[in-house]
């Protein structure tokens, strides 16, 4: 269920965007270190190895360019992932990052499943392609047709675009197809689900009884609504 928790070095000499991407990889469950410079993250990584660096690269002094290059160079970080941030990345420059051995070049500012998905494909073996949010949401499961079983209220604990955590009493079986309605604030997803698995008693992530389940037929603007609510979760109050 759970991977384990990384810690992302984030370099820019933007206060602004240095809070912005901070609190956007909290929200993902990734540990933060910053430096404000490439000098300052050279520093960082003779105190502490993360397990990436995200980089502007338009730095003062020290570009981000010329810091790959350094982290690169040096045998103790060379296998560090960097992934580099730019305003307006052109064919050329991104050529360059990459055959640096960046992991990836990205616009900035950066959407939040694009960072999500490159971190994930850097550091997992077995990566995640959608952002799995911890959230607290209503959900009636069930349609009340003898398939679908009776309508019951329950919470999600937490939601992706590839489908949903539900705390309940009742945990359905493995590969049970589950009609749901997820209620996100003023919208309503309507999805099908099957059961991935299900815990009773005191087991599972938050040792209470509960499902994983995957949507397997959902409408595209549905999906849609679901992506457009995790951004909003993860950029809430912090700008962009």
């Amino acid at each position: 269920m759970s991977q384990e928790k990384r810690t992302i070095l984030i370099v820019d000499d933007s206060a602004t965007m240095l809070f912005y991407l901070s609190m956007m990889l909290k929200r993902l469950e990734y540990a933060v270190i910053t430096a404000r410079s490439g000098e300052d993250a050279l520093k960082t990584l003779e105190r502490a190895i993360p397990s990436a660096v995200v980089t502007d690269v338009a730095l003062p002094v020290m570009s981000g360019i010329d810091l790959v290059k350094a982290v690169k160079k040096d045998q103790r970080f060379h296998h560090l992932p960097v992934i580099v941030l730019c305003s307006a990345p052109d064919p050329v420059m991104k050529a360059n990052c990459l055959s640096l051995g960046c992991a990836a070049v990205l616009p900035k500012p950066v959407e939040p499943d694009d960072l999500y998905r490159t971190l994930q494909t850097a550091l997992e073996s077995t990566p995640r392609g959608h952002i799995r949010l911890n959230t607290s949401l209503k959900v009636i499961i069930g349609d009340g047709t003898v398939a679908g079983g009776s309508e019951r209220t329950e919470d999600v604990s937490a939601l992706s675009e590839g489908g949903l955590y539900v705390r309940t009493p009742y945990p359905q079986p493995r590969n049970a197809l589950v009609p749901v309605r997820i209620f996100l604030h003023d919208k309503e997803v309507k999805a099908k689900a099957t059961v991935l698995y299900s815990y009773a008693g005191q087991e599972g992530p938050y040792k209470e009884p509960g499902m994983g389940m995957r949507f397997v037929e959902i409408p595209d603007h549905d999906r849609l609504l679901i992506r457009e609510f995790i951004k909003e979760q993860l950029t809430k109050g912090i700008g962009s």
